[in-house]
């Protein structure tokens, strides 16, 4: 089944010799034109908020994005590396002969992400699946083969757990024959990076009886303009002015769930961590959470205009700090 080529660079508007940070600001200024909770056709920025993202988990890796870099225009031959090209046979091993394709739809990654860039890591079927461990045969009946692929999870949906819609369609190689199985996945609250949902009896059909595989979606994090996550913490660059980091200061702070009022204590250095409990991601069933780290980015000033030149001369004069030691005199 013919998979679409992704231009990355096309999606998030940068060129091919693009720095990080160039991809970084990129990704930052579509993500927040696009993110569904402030987009107005909430649909539509869906969708392109999945296309921003897989984009950017792409190109902003430098493994990934090398890899990408060399497909090149033989991309359909290229990123399948050295797994078993044969199709899984009795009891989980592999035949000579290829397995059955299977393609998701509904986890936010396309079929051209899944196939060459997809962390599930397990040898088996290309496409948007990967088949392992079918179990053993039993009274001539055989097992299905589970199926693992990724399931790209928002940070809010991960804070509050959501149901999403997923289809997984199977295409037999020797015939073309297609089969579709929708279904519902629940993404439950702390649905952290890595975490496998097993879905059970969604993965490949048993031979002559035999039970379904499950299948098994990898949760990977949906980059968020303003935040990133480690586990259940929360991590969140702070924007501060020099009088604020100096002096302290007492200002509203943005969290996942709306926003905190936040004390800057004086004396914040650029990279500190000031840590509010409780405002990260949920931590299992206890109702625990983990939490937010605000960590100080000193920004500064444009060139000043007359006033603002004095005031910074003056404090240059009054000023004990030195930014260097003092070189010795000859």
């Amino acid at each position: 089944m013919p998979v679409e080529f992704k231009d990355y660079y096309a999606t998030l508007g940068v060129s091919r010799d693009a720095s990080p940070d160039d991809i970084k600001q990129a990704f930052r200024k579509l993500a927040r034109k696009y993110h569904p909770d402030v987009a107005k056709d909430k649909r539509t920025a869906e969708e392109k908020f999945k296309e921003i993202n897989e984009a950017n988990e792409v190109l902003s890796d430098p493994a990934q994005r090398r890899k990408y870099d060399e497909l090149g225009a033989n991309w359909q031959d290229g990123g399948r590396g050295s797994a078993p090209s044969g199709g899984p046979g009795p009891g989980g091993g592999y035949s000579g002969a290829p397995g059955p394709e299977f393609h998701f739809n509904g986890t936010g990654f396309s079929d051209f992400f899944e196939q060459f860039f997809s962390g599930a890591g397990h040898p088996g079927s290309a496409g948007g699946g990967r088949g392992f461990g079918g179990g053993d045969e039993v009274g001539g009946a055989h097992p299905g083969t589970d199926i693992e692929g990724d399931i790209l999870v928002s940070l809010h949906e991960a804070m509050h757990g959501a149901t999403r819609s997923i289809s997984l369609r199977t295409v037999d190689p020797h015939t073309g024959e297609e089969g579709t199985n929708s279904f519902s996945v629940r993404i439950p609250p702390g649905a952290v990076e890595g975490r496998r949902i097993r879905v059970p009896g969604k993965g490949s059909p048993g031979a002559r009886g035999g039970p379904a595989g499950d299948l098994y979606l990898r949760v990977r994090h949906a980059a968020h303009p303003d935040f990133r996550a480690r586990g259940a913490d929360l991590f969140h660059d702070l924007a501060l002015a020099p009088w604020e980091a100096v002096l302290g200061a007492s200002i509203v702070a943005p969290t996942l769930d709306g926003t905190i009022k936040l004390r800057i204590p004086p004396g914040t250095k650029p990279g500190a961590q000031l840590r509010v409990r409780g405002q990260g991601l949920p931590m299992g069933k206890s109702g625990e959470r983990g939490d937010l780290y605000f960590v100080a980015d000193l920004q500064l000033p444009g060139p000043p205009g007359d006033e603002e030149r004095a005031l910074w001369e003056k404090l240059g004069q009054v000023s004990t700090f030195k930014p260097r030691p003092v070189a010795p005199t000859s």
